[in-house]
Parts: structure tokens; sequence; C-alpha cells
């Protein structure tokens, strides 16, 4: 449909559902969602000119002398939200940032992953992701008390976590967004709902509304959901599994017949560039200090730079192929958690891989034995190196990497860097509760 026809679609839909308000989404270069609400009447004009917000109150937006922003609603994105109070509807609209001249802002995250859509659409490319995001019920969000002690794919007796994921399922297909599966993770309380591999900017939005819903379906029942990458030491970390292809038309360009992966010359430069580009892109992936908490060997989330078919320890993963399901070859980014900005996390996933195809990158031999098992002069030998071992030493690789300020543009990527060296300072002042047990009885 054309911008036009979608207008007209919105404004019918939300008259014939009685939808009296209308939530406008957006977010910051954190990746946290905002939103205001429009009143019905309001809806054609804000579709037409948009609507006027402070940036300078934004995370990563504008500077005081330079508040004045437009949101403007993107028609494809209308939903109907998936609860009412009975007498009219709510719907929900993301919305593209642009300057009040109406040229468009640079440091609106949602931009960022248009701009390098399009660059790989230059190079004839549409690129598909399917994350998998991992979180945890608590009791409560002032502790990390278990709703259950389950593990991977444990069939339970019928228990409120069951519950949730069911009515959490239901709400997500209400939005329009398609769910293959879901399942209890590996830690106790930890779950994971999967939702339809798409095209990359279709499921930011969609992660974005998965997280919130997710949210709200656990606050209904006083319950908290978190996805917080590390919230307890002694159990597996929550991540978000990345699975990515290219497509040029209906022709998945990772496919190969031929190849003893089924991998494409493409899809291994994409992989070494992938590989080559994590240490510079980790930052962006795993954005905050306690996502480093989770990056760390023993607890099956990857550490080292490999890739492999079989082993789940690699960075990257290359799903077994089934005959007749060209479509599905794929490769698996494992490093990502699920607090990260998805609108950022997918443009330096991409901008990488693509960089690897321009660069016509060869991957290193891959890795099918356990690489925690290995030595350090072993990895060494075969030249395995590792991701940053902290956010600083992350932010670090970020800030000088030509790449990743490509990628992110120079507006973002100052902002984001400058935002994370804040979190840091206050982080490395701060006393924690492990310092005081093991430092306050004995000095």
């Amino acid at each position: 449909m054309t911008r036009a026809e979608s207008v007209e679609y919105v404004l019918k839909t939300a008259k014939d559902h009685n939808v009296r308000f209308i939530r406008l989404w957006f977010t910051d270069i954190l990746g946290t969602l905002k939103s205001y609400s429009i009143a019905y009447n309001e809806l054609e004009r804000a579709l037409e000119d948009g609507m006027g917000l402070d940036g300078s109150s934004i995370e990563g937006y504008a500077r005081i002398d330079e508040s004045d922003m437009l949101a403007l609603p993107d028609p494809d994105t209308f939903r109907i939200m998936p609860w009412s109070n009975g007498e009219y509807q709510v719907g929900r609209m993301f919305c593209d940032i642009k300057h009040p001249s109406g040229e468009q802002f640079e440091g609106d995250p949602r931009y960022v992953l248009k701009r390098n859509l399009k660059k790989a659409a230059d190079m004839g490319f549409t690129f598909y992701v399917g994350p998998e995001l991992e979180y945890f019920y608590f009791k409560n969000d002032r502790s990390t008390e278990f709703l259950d002690e389950g593990g991977y794919f444990d069939l339970t007796p019928r228990d409120l976590a069951t519950d949730l994921r069911r009515e959490t399922i239901v709400a997500l297909q209400d939005m329009g967004i398609i769910v293959e599966y879901a399942h209890h993770e590996v830690a106790p309380s930890q779950h994971e709902i999967d939702i339809r591999y798409t095209d990359a900017l279709t499921m930011a939005d969609n992660v974005m509304t998965y997280r919130l819903l997710v949210k709200e379906v656990a606050l209904r029942h006083g319950l908290h959901a978190s996805f917080m990458p590390k919230p307890v030491g002694s159990v597996n970390g929550s991540g978000m599994h990345t699975h990515q292809s290219l497509f040029k038309g209906d022709k998945n360009a990772f496919f190969d017949a031929k190849d003893s992966y089924y991998l494409s010359t493409m899809a291994k430069q994409y992989i070494a560039g992938i590989l080559k580009y994590a240490p510079e892109f980790t930052a962006v992936t795993n954005q905050w200090i306690n996502s480093y908490k989770r990056l760390v060997p023993g607890f099956e989330a990857p550490v080292y730079l490999s890739w492999a078919r079989r082993n789940r320890a690699d960075l990257v993963r290359v799903p077994e192929y089934k005959p007749g399901h060209e479509k599905s070859t794929r490769i698996e980014l494992r490093s990502a958690d699920p607090g990260c900005n998805p609108y950022l996390a997918f443009s330096v996933m991409l901008a990488s891989g693509l960089k690897g195809i321009e660069e016509k990158l060869t991957p290193p031999a891959p890795i099918e034995e356990n690489v925690y098992e290995m030595n350090e002069a072993e990895r060494a030998k075969r030249g395995i190196g590792t991701l940053p071992g902290s956010l600083l030493e992350a932010l670090k690789l970020t800030e000088g990497s030509d790449l990743m300020r490509e990628a992110l543009g120079d507006h973002v990527h100052k902002a984001f860097i400058s935002n994370k060296k804040i979190e840091w300072t206050e982080y490395s002042a701060a006393v924690t509760d492990w310092e005081l047990k093991r430092y306050l009885p004995l000095l």
C-alpha cells in the first residue's frame, strides 16, 4: 500500500473499532520505549503533519537549544492494543522522529536501522532476523525470587508461569505478531517466547512490543518480568540469540546446495564480518554493565570468536540444514542480550556482515569442539580471539571503530558512547553488596 492508502486504512479502522486514543511510540538511544497519547480527533493531523515533542528530555536526542522535534506516525505499524476498558479501544503506532523542518532526525534509532537497511537494499539484499528473547519472571521488582524451579523445556504441572506465557502469546497475536513457540528455559523461572522471522525493521518494532507485553501481562498478575541479562549470578543469564539471513528477491543468498554446510560464499563472508567486528559492536548488542556478568565461561553464553554448526559454545552457530528448506538457511549470533536497543543492534550486526561481504573476508575454520575446554595456548594457536570482558573495554573498541561510527551515524555514536561512559563512572564509584560482605568484616 502507498502511504496515502495506509493512512486511509488507519482512519477507517480506528473509526470502525471505536479507537478513542492512539499511543505514539518511539525509542531513545538506549532502547527504552517512549510514548504519549493523542485523541482520535487528532489522528488525521498527526498522520499528515506529525506531533510535536520536547527532544531535550529524551536520552541521546537533542541539545537544549534544538529540543523541538516531530513524531511522525508510521501508518503501517497501526495496531489495536489487546486490552480495553470495554467502552473504547486504544491503538498504537511507531513513529519516525523528524526535525520541525521535516528533515529526518539522525539520532532516531529507527532511522539508523532504516539507513543500514537501505545500504543492504542498494546491494540487492533484504535483511531478515529472528531473535530469541529470554527473560525471567520474579515475584516482584525488588527481589529475584523465582516462580518455579523448572529447567530447559520442562513440562511441569499447570502453574502461574504457564498461564503468563499463554496470555502473552494471545496478546502478541492480537497485535499481529506471529508466535512460533514458547518454552521454559534453562534457569529456574526463565522463559522464552519465539516470534516469527521477518524483515529487520518489522522485527525491531516487534521486539519493542514483545518486551512491553511480557512485562504488562506479568504486572497484571502482580509479578515482574525482567529482561536483565544476568539477574542471578548462580544460573544462566538471558540472551537474545539472533538468527540472520540475506535474501535477493525470493532467493536466500546464504544457501548453496554444493557446500558441506550448505552455505554460500556470501554467507561465509558475512560470518567472517561478524567474527571480525564483533568486538567493536559488542557495546551495542550488550550495552549494560550487567551484560558482561552473562558473558563469562560456564553459563552457555559465548565468549570466544568462533563459529560452528553443532557447537553452542561458539559465537556464531549455523543451524543444521533440512532438505527442501533452503529459505531457512541462516546464521545465529549468540552473544546479544535482550536488554539491547534492537534498532541499533540489528544495524551493527548487518553492517558487520555486509562489511565482510564487501571485503571478501574468509572465516577461520569452524570449531566443533568445546572452545571452553581448550587451554589458552591452544586457542591462541588456532587464532580464537575473545569478546570484550567489560562494558568499558567494549566502549573503547566501539568508540575507535570507523565501521560503528558509520553504522550508527555520528550523532548516535557520540551520544551512545557518552551515555555509557557516564554509566561506567557511576558504577565505578558505587559500593556494592559484594564489597560490603567481603571487606566490611575484614577491614
